[in-house]
């Protein structure tokens, strides 16, 4: 087990090191108990595939993420049934357990050698992390600057910016930097809350989705298109080749043939999902982000003309968006707004309600039914990446401009 560590207090940090060693072991083994074998064994199963064959790191790192991350099915994680379970624990060692429910998962860059120490520079969210480990220098023998590292951290209470490496951490030497640029950006894109554990990429990651949004808007002439899939597809592609063009426009010395790092889309595709439905409402919200909604033709049409909710196809595509969790509440918003004298009717003849008015109820409705989403902070829609990151995908080159990468976008499906 390694960990982050600043250099004073070296008594105390080497002390938590043991302690927080004692302690991972310790839930390791409460996982691992008959008593969660109905949860972890399904995961380990589908991971090791029809072969039954499964990577003892892979292994680790499915165990390690079930432990912090997993909720059973009351909400709990396996850290907390274990600290609910153990009144030996001090006051100490159950602030540092719980939290070790928010660990720091990125790709790392071996900055230098400090000592017992490696100084890392996480690639996702462009933070560095001063590391150490408690056997010593040799948990880094043959790691050397510019090599990279795959792990994941967790903090340790009572000691200011220390962490723990929790469960496998894989290395990859430096001639690795494409491959490893590929994945970090990846993931980055992928789950941009890893990038925004650092707060000067929540503004950028805002300030890039404006930027992005307006391009939208100029480029198409509305946040909100309403189209058939395959038109739908066309006219994202469409807008895509144009935002890469118009990067390679600003930067003309650029190699020819090199393609600008972030904003270089494959071909769009929409998901399998929404290419059956009849139109697909594309949404571009100045906080949501990029979203696209199946069948948003006819939600648009029942808010033009509440008469249409008395036939059953419209009363499901409504009641599906205001079930499903996969639907943010943009939608229903938007329609509702730009419908403000026949929302009432809507919601009324739909709900069986007669007193329902959107202006009193509607707010309401949609936290009842979505809590999900008033539960968590708004975030961009956009994931900016670090300098380090971009020089890398860029093969070395350190590019002029901070480059976006787009977070995967809310489908909605009724």
């Amino acid at each position: 087990m390694a960990v982050v560590v600043p250099n004073e207090g070296e008594a105390l940090v080497r002390g938590l090191i043991e302690r927080s060693s004692e302690l991972k072991g310790e839930l390791v083994a409460f996982a691992q108990s008959p008593r969660f074998d109905r949860w972890l064994t399904p995961l380990l199963l589908e991971a090791a595939g029809p072969d039954r064959e499964l990577e003892d790191g892979e292994a680790i790192r499915i165990i390690d993420h079930f432990i912090l991350r997993y909720r059973l099915p009351d909400g709990s994680t396996v850290v907390d049934r274990f600290v609910a379970g153990r009144r030996d624990l001090t006051e100490a060692d159950r602030a540092m357990l719980l939290g070790w429910r928010d660990p720091v998962e990125g790709v790392f860059e071996v900055r230098r050698k400090d000592g017992d120490a490696v100084v890392l520079l996480n690639l996702v969210d462009d933070l560095e992390y001063r590391t150490c480990s408690n056997v010593g220098r040799a948990a880094f023998r043959g790691v050397s600057k510019g090599d990279f590292l795959l792990a994941c951290l967790v903090p340790v209470h009572s000691a200011d910016g220390v962490w723990l490496i929790s469960g496998a951490m894989s290395s990859y030497p430096k001639s690795s930097a494409t491959e490893i640029a590929r994945a970090a950006l990846q993931l980055a894109t992928s789950h941009p809350e890893l990038v925004f554990r650092n707060p000067e990429k929540i503004e950028q990651g805002w300030q890039s989705m404006r930027e992005d949004r307006a391009a939208f808007v100029e480029f198409c002439g509305s946040d909100e298109l309403v189209l058939p899939p395959a038109e739908a597809e066309d006219r994202l592609n469409a807008y895509y080749r144009h935002r890469q063009e118009a990067a390679t426009a600003e930067h003309p010395d650029r190699p020819r043939g090199r393609r600008l790092p972030g904003l270089d889309f494959p071909a769009f595709e929409l998901p399998r999902e929404l290419a059956g439905s009849e139109t697909v409402g594309v949404l571009y919200d100045d906080v949501d982000g990029l979203n696209f909604y199946a069948d948003y033709g006819m939600l648009r049409d029942l808010f033009a003309n509440p008469a249409l909710v008395s036939r059953k196809q419209y009363q499901d595509v409504l009641r599906a968006y205001l079930r499903e969790e996969s639907i943010a509440p943009l939608p229903i918003r938007r329609l509702a707004a730009a419908h403000p004298d026949t929302v009432d009717a809507v919601f009324r003849k739909l709900l069986r309600k007669p007193g329902f008015t959107w202006s009193e109820h509607g707010e309401e409705l949609l936290r009842r039914r979505k809590p999900w989403y008033y539960a968590q902070e708004p975030r961009p829609g956009v994931s900016v990446i670090g300098a380090r990151l971009g020089e890398l995908a860029a093969g070395g080159r350190r590019p002029k401009l901070t480059r976006a990468r787009r977070a995967p976008h809310r489908t909605g499906h009724p």
